[in-house]
């Protein structure tokens, strides 16, 4: 086996590890349709994301940002406004994340179907 082909097989499954701890916090995945139709302010992100704290809104952004699929914009003014915007690299990700959520809106009955009847068999 080639140093390449196994150096690949001993990274891949962390590198879908990481994409999967990206994608699967559900703050990203609200706050990238958020971001979707354009730059918002953080006080907008804030009241359209229903349900975020302030802490994890943060949170989510700042790592977003180190993960290099947000981009962070502070002006000068009093109080500072900050907007914020997908990134090249971010807007990549839009098009996986609507097949996910086509496939949940397509499937997920029928994954709760599976779970009742698991339970059932299960009692």
């Amino acid at each position: 086996m080639s140093n390449l082909a196994f150096h690949h097989e001993v990274e891949s499954p962390c590198h879908y590890r990481r994409a999967l701890e990206v994608v699967s916090n559900k703050w990203t995945v609200v706050v990238f349709y958020e971001l979707e139709t354009g730059k918002k302010r953080y006080s907008d992100l804030k009241k359209q994301v229903v349900g975020v704290t302030q802490k994890m809104l943060t949170q989510t952004l700042r790592q977003l940002e180190r993960d290099g699929l947000v981009a962070r914009f502070v002006y000068p003014t009093v109080p500072p406004t900050v907007e914020y915007e997908l990134t090249p690299l971010g807007k990549t990700l839009m098009e996986p994340m609507r097949a996910l959520h086509q496939w949940t809106e397509a499937h997920y009955d029928d994954v709760l179907d599976a779970r009742r009847a698991f339970d059932q068999e299960t009692k």
